[in-house]
């Protein structure tokens, strides 16, 4: 009796440990998650889908993550720096602390998918200086 239930011991902490290597093998990374959160708030729309900014809306890719974490907080707790930046708050006042650090980390970390590279934002001063 002793040796059965033994057994069913060690099959359940067999399954148990299966349970969790199959769900850690799914999980997702801050990165892919905040990329994920990205797309469906509807960031693509003004910061484009390579977060490299559009028009008057600024860039996100590769900008520090203390920086975007503090003004995503701001912007949930409905402070804005000036009123352009009023729009903010209504895409952020339903983030969470963990949608705030995997965006922020997708957004920080953000590497473009066709060549696998960073944004080079480097100032060149070379060229004709316009027209």
């Amino acid at each position: 009796m002793t040796l059965i239930i033994n057994n069913q011991g060690l099959e359940l902490r067999f399954l148990f440990l299966l349970f969790f290597i199959i769900l850690y093998a799914h999980a997702k990374t801050p990165y892919q998650m905040g990329k994920t959160l990205y797309m469906e708030k509807g960031c693509y729309s003004c910061h484009g889908n390579n977060a490299e900014g559009m028009h008057v809306y600024p860039k996100l890719a590769n900008r520090a993550k203390g920086f975007l974490t503090y003004k995503l907080s701001r912007f949930r707790d409905k402070i804005s720096d000036n009123q352009q930046q009023e729009m903010m708050i209504a895409f952020a006042m339903g983030l969470s602390d963990a949608d705030i650090d995997n965006l922020t980390t997708f957004l920080y970390e953000f590497v473009e998918e066709k060549n696998g590279m960073k944004y080079d934002d480097s100032h060149k001063g070379e060229g004709d200086g316009g027209s």
